[in-house]
């Protein structure tokens, strides 16, 4: 399961409120960093100078994206003239908090950290939005489609790595029967479900898996048709992750890539990808006539010839 104990100060004086697992907090560390920094009338620039870090690395801190030290906290503190003994011992206790691992951190001999991040701010949305277009998502994947997947790696990585990875994927499914649960709204591309990953058994299998999952009231599951011919998402793959506070927690997209990935959260970059979505929405097939054609793809998977 999902880290999912909570603890929380309160807030009053300008104190941060402490909620939800290390990613999280870190992310309302990030955002009330930048908030200080904002109201000390200081820019991103001179954190960096404060700090002798990059301009980057400031950013990656107030987004949430890395660890945060307690000695930066303090030396940014310093340099945002937070005075209030009250507050800088809130924000450095949370400081601590964020450095406590995730029921995931198990999983780091076999995943990149920069994936460890998404898997975190996964476990604690309270909606994920995902268009694929070649692959079943993460969350909807069975073991023998997640193995036969992984084996297809250019850089084949050894059996015992492979069968972690597995259960990290399957171990992270379990955001969807927890408490509370994400809604999850999928839309994937035709050649998602006509592709035979791992072979007619494992490939029928997946696709029943789908069948059944979309019957879950906090799971939509549409599949964008090839006669629809152009979409919104031909680009690009993507995830849009909401979170219950919004106000102080906004929208994050995330989008995989080979070597690493990107996080976007300014308010253009999400609203554009969340327009990509509605249009996929709209583009795709309802959830009945998906699951209906979930199940003649199923239906039309031949055997391998014998021999």
């Amino acid at each position: 399961m999902p880290d999912c104990d909570s603890s929380s100060d309160a807030e009053n004086g300008g104190h941060v409120a402490v909620q939800g697992g290390p990613t999280i907090r870190r992310r309302r560390l990030g955002a009330e960093l930048r908030r200080l920094r904002e109201a000390a009338g200081k820019g991103i620039d001179d954190a960096a100078r404060q700090l002798g870090c990059s301009l980057s690395k400031v950013s990656r801190m107030e987004n949430g994206l890395v660890p945060i030290r307690g000695d930066d906290v303090g030396e940014l503190l310093d340099l945002y003239q937070v005075d209030d003994a009250e507050q800088r011992q809130a924000l450095l206790a949370l400081t601590k908090e964020t450095r406590r691992a995730g029921w995931w951190h198990t999983y780091g001999d076999v995943v990149p950290r920069w994936f460890e991040v998404y898997v975190g701010l996964e476990a604690e949305a309270s909606s994920i939005a995902k268009f694929e277009a070649l692959l079943v998502p993460g969350l909807l994947q069975t073991a023998d489609y997640a193995r036969a997947v992984m084996r297809a790696a250019p850089r084949q990585p050894p059996d015992p790595d492979v069968e972690r990875a597995i259960e990290l994927r399957l171990g992270r499914q379990a955001v969807l029967t927890g408490d509370p649960v994400p809604d999850l709204w999928v839309v994937m591309d035709e050649a998602v479900i006509r592709r035979v990953v791992g072979g007619p058994t494992v490939m029928r299998a997946q696709l029943d898996h789908l069948r059944t999952v979309s019957t879950r009231p906090n799971v939509t599951i549409q599949v964008l048709p090839f006669t629809g011919g152009a979409h919104a998402g031909m680009d690009t793959p993507f995830t849009l992750l909401g979170f219950s506070d919004a106000d102080n927690l906004p929208e994050i997209v995330y989008i995989d890539q080979a070597t690493g990935s990107l996080y976007l959260d300014r308010p253009g970059d999400v609203a554009l990808y969340r327009e990509k979505m509605d249009r996929l929405r709209a583009s795709a097939y309802d959830e009945l006539t998906s699951r209906l054609l979930i199940a003649r793809a199923m239906e039309g998977i031949e055997d391998e010839p014998a021999g």
